[in-house]
């Protein structure tokens, strides 16, 4: 009793309380019992998504509020279809005809509850549009796509030469609500395969990866179970990309933690006869850096809250809730799991007590070796070919994507748009939205009709002491053209004495989601490095350390970012990049990737205090090397699932989280981290005891230091 106790003591009781014989088994119970309750509520997530409008936008744009005052004169669920035909060398009667009998079909669909607008015919005598008012209703955009199918099947008897494309907001809502079809499940069965044949590849045994991926689902599952009850009492706002992206970076982190665990646990079946005190070991030393870990991404997720986006503001809880359930899991449920199954688990090559481990006589060790030969020219090295990498940013064109570069392939609303702006004013279909006071409306529509880009304002609707103005562009709604227009239109009726007008509609969306997205780079990404650099100041008990693994990250990020812009640019032919790219790609590797640099550094800082920091870093490099390589390769292959949605945005966000955490794993944490600590030494502790005290346990490991070392004589050297 007394040595059970000692153990406990020296591990602590949270570490024993999964682990131990008895409550392994609660800890197993507990959470299938959480499983079940979750599991249907999992499944209803999609039914409370909340895709409409002003759940993307900024709250204080004037777009938003334009959506938010429309309802006066319409839902403000309500978007146009544009629905336009062709006929090249000129249309005939009978086409004309047969789109004058699709007007009135299109009118008896349940979703049009007001006038349709046409056939409008063009100057040039080959197209016509008919403009559809489609309500949305409260599933927004989602919806759509079935009354688009309705469109297209009441005007199937076409005259033979005559085309007929659906486009307009209604039209691309469709497409893109196709385009994000089922991402939950595709993107789940994606990351799961990657993990497998990583996890498998790891291992090499056929049974031990089932473990870490079950515990990733029942993350997953919970998670999502979490999330939907709050989304359902409208404590949090839930999109499709905040959805798709909690499924990638549940599996991607969680099976991270996993590999941590699973690879510490194994070194200490080698060092205890029993495995529940193996795993209670494993839990205590691992499970600091774990948390820590676990807590950053926490942190720099709910920076987000800070977003003025709407939609990334909603990212951040998501996000932060899926983490903290991971993280109790991996060190709940998968310890538990491990030590009710055994050391068979393991199998073909199970670690018994007292045998060698040999991770320390492979690649990372004589990594290591070779760096400590010349550490500092190695870290200069790298960090200038990095630098030099960062300088591809400037091929990165982050400025928004207009609606024909938004797909891989060319769907029928771009096409439709493509065909509108050949024979119309290039805005038809997508009006500015002006909403100003009664008393006014003359004076702001003369003022509108002044402005330089606007190509005509309809008649004004007065609903109370309000006037709804819609005026179309010249230009493309989703070009920069068309953007410079809505500045100039918003600082022409500003200046309306009495007008209190606002514009909105698809071009102001863009204009303030560019503004937003501009914003929130400005802001967020500072705080997210304080907070970081607080948790690894609390970590590591030190301020050097800390300020130079912010400076690896950042570089990391800069080369990411600029790598990615080049392989855009150059190889996928990319027109340009989503507004929110930068800010997503450094949340997510600042807060995902620096999981590796605390995975190292607390495992150098635990042999620092034991053989000196240049020891331990060899040490550390050897011992953790193989799995963050892994985790890495996990986090990566999870990330670029996401390219397996026909979205140029989220490709882009998969790709350069994917390149970025690989150029963390393989470049910045073995390389450029191992030699600044090679070099900078115990200076790397300053200001606490441990810097003091290095110099003197340096001179007391191996003469030796430099070379890769047998395991036995590492062990010796711990």
């Amino acid at each position: 009793m007394a040595v059970a106790q000692t153990r406990i003591a020296d591990v602590g009781r949270l570490a024993w309380f999964p682990a131990s014989r008895r409550t392994k088994w609660l800890v197993v119970v507990f959470w299938a019992l959480v499983l079940a309750a979750a599991f249907g509520p999992s499944g209803r997530l999609p039914d409370v998504l909340n895709n409409e409008a002003v759940a993307w936008l900024p709250e204080d744009a004037q777009s938003t509020q334009v959506v938010r005052q429309i309802e006066a004169f319409r839902s403000k669920n309500e978007f146009p279809a544009v629905i336009v035909y062709e006929r090249p060398g000129g249309l005939t009667p009978e086409d004309t005809q047969a789109v004058t009998a699709h007007a009135a079909r299109f009118g008896a669909i349940e979703e049009v509850r007001t006038d349709v607008v046409g056939p409008l015919p063009s100057q040039d005598g080959e197209a016509l549009q008919v403009i559809v008012t489609v309500d949305a209703g409260e599933e927004g955009w989602d919806s759509l796509g079935a009354t688009v199918a309705e469109l297209r099947a009441a005007a199937q008897d076409r005259p033979d030469g005559l085309s007929m494309h659906v486009t307009g907001p209604v039209g691309l809502a469709a497409d893109s609500s196709e385009a994000f079809a089922g991402i939950d499940g595709k993107l789940l069965y994606s990351a799961m395969g990657v993990v497998i044949v990583i996890l498998l590849l790891t291992y090499r045994s056929p049974v031990l990866w089932l473990v870490p991926v079950v515990s990733a689902g029942t993350a997953l599952f919970v998670a999502q179970g979490v999330i939907y009850f709050l989304a359902r009492d409208d404590t949090l706002t839930v999109n499709a990309q905040s959805s798709g992206i909690l499924t990638v970076i549940v599996f991607g982190a969680g099976t991270d933690y996993a590999l941590l665990l699973v690879a510490r646990y194994r070194e200490e079946l080698r060092r205890h006869a029993d495995r529940h005190e193996a795993m209670a070991f494993a839990l205590h030393r691992a499970g600091p850096a774990i948390v820590a870990s676990g807590a950053t991404v926490i942190a720099g997720m709910l920076c987000l809250l800070i977003a003025t986006m709407s939609s990334t503001k909603g990212l951040g809880p998501v996000a932060a809730i899926g983490i903290a359930v991971g993280l109790l899991v991996m060190l709940t449920l998968l310890p538990a799991i491990l030590v009710v199954c055994g050391r068979w688990i393991f199998w073909p090559v199970r670690p018994s007590y007292g045998s060698a481990d040999h991770t320390r006589d492979v690649l990372w060790a004589r990594i290591g070796a070779r760096i400590a030969r010349a550490p500092r020219r190695t870290w200069v090295v790298t960090s200038i070919l990095l630098a030099v990498a960062s300088l591809g940013v400037l091929q990165l064109n982050a400025t928004g994507l207009e609606n024909k570069d938004s797909f891989y392939n060319t769907p029928e609303s771009v096409v439709g748009e493509e065909v509108l702006a050949d024979h119309f004013p290039a805005g038809a279909g997508s009006p500015v939205l002006v909403l100003a006071n009664a008393g006014a409306a003359g004076e702001v529509r003369t003022t509108l009709e002044e402005v330089d880009g606007v190509a005509s304002v309809a008649e004004p609707v007065t609903r109370g002491e309000r006037t709804l103005l819609q005026a179309t562009l010249a230009d493309a709604p989703d070009s920069d053209a068309a953007t410079e227009s809505i500045d100039r239109i918003r600082d022409a009726i500003a200046g309306v004495p009495g007008a209190d007008a606002i514009a909105g509609g698809d071009t102001a969306t863009r204009a303030d989601t560019l503004r937003a997205a501009a914003d929130d780079n400005v802001r967020i990404i500072p705080l997210i490095l304080v907070v970081v650099l607080l948790i690894l100041v609390l970590l590591l008990r030190a301020i050097t350390a800390p300020l130079i693994l912010i400076g690896t990250v950042v570089l990391s990020f800069g080369a990411a970012l600029g790598i990615s812009a080049l392989l855009f640019r150059h190889v996928f032919d990319f027109a340009g990049a989503d507004s929110s790219l930068p800010l997503f790609v450094f949340v997510f590797l600042v807060a995902l990737g620096i999981d590796y640099n605390i995975f190292l550094m607390t495992r150098v800082h635990e042999e620092a205090k034991e053989i000196g920091t240049r020891r331990g870093a060899l040490v550390g490099l050897a011992a953790t090397g193989g799995v963050i390589t892994s985790a890495g390769l996990v986090l990566a292959g999870t990330f670029a699932v996401l390219a397996t949605l026909p979205l140029v945005a989220f490709a882009e966000i998969g790709i350069a989280v994917a390149l970025g955490v690989l150029l963390d794993t393989l470049v910045v944490r073995s390389v450029l981290v191992t030699a600044l600590n090679l070099d900078v030494r115990g200076r790397m502790w300053w200001p606490s005891a441990l810097a003091r005290r290095d110099a003197e346990l340096d001179a007391e490991s191996p003469a030796r230091w430099e070379e890769p070392q047998p395991a036995a004589t590492l062990e010796a050297a711990r």
